[in-house]
């Protein structure tokens, strides 16, 4: 595919410098980089890939970073994409570091967190909401809601790991795309004897 290293960067700096919180609100931002600035990719295709670094250990968003630029660019892609992810934080951190101390008790610094917080909620939900929909449109509202249901379950009342979950998920979503075809196969068949 090979895109120029230029926006590989631009693009990781942006999400390295502009998420505040850690992973999730990352998510949303590496999403809107990929896939709707530079289409390096599908939606679909981003949340398989938001699927499998979940259940990976280590941060979602150098995981994220390293995927596409090796997709990109192969192995110094991905290292590249990693650095320009985390080095514009590091650098951050190490110069502010000498000012932690005036900066906890800020009431300043406290109102810009929690102004952004409530911006990643929405972000975070709107993304969640995309998703559902296309599960949705995939799986049916019935079986849809079902699953739903069954994570829910699963994450909030027995308390599953949600790597487990996501494996569990990605297991049951194979099995079902192949009895949907394998179903789709035979009706036409059937068609076939009938005429």
């Amino acid at each position: 595919m090979g895109a120029s290293y230029k926006e590989l960067v631009l693009a990781m700096f942006r999400t390295g410098i502009f998420g505040f919180g850690g992973g999730p609100s990352v998510i949303p931002l590496i999403r809107y980089e990929a896939v709707y600035r530079y289409r390096w990719l599908e939606d679909d295709e981003f949340g398989e890939i938001l699927a499998i670094a979940n259940a990976l250990p280590g941060p979602i968003a150098t995981k994220m970073a390293a995927y596409l630029g090796y997709k990109l660019n192969g192995t110094i892609g991905a290292i590249v994409g990693v650095a320009a992810h985390i080095i514009p934080t590091c650098l951050a951190m190490v110069a502010l570091l000498a000012m932690v101390n005036v900066l906890s008790y800020s009431a300043a610094v406290t109102g810009m967190i929690s102004a952004v917080m409530p911006v990643i909620a929405v972000m975070l939900g709107q993304m969640a909401y995309e998703f559902a929909e296309k599960a949705v449109k995939g799986l049916g509202k019935l079986l849809g809601f079902l699953l739903f249901m069954l994570s829910f379950f699963m994450l909030q009342t027995i308390s599953i790991h949600p790597a487990i979950v996501i494996v569990i998920f990605l297991a049951y979503g194979a099995f079902h795309f192949k009895l949907k075809n394998k179903l789709q196969h035979k009706n036409p068949k059937k068609k076939g004897r009938s005429a």
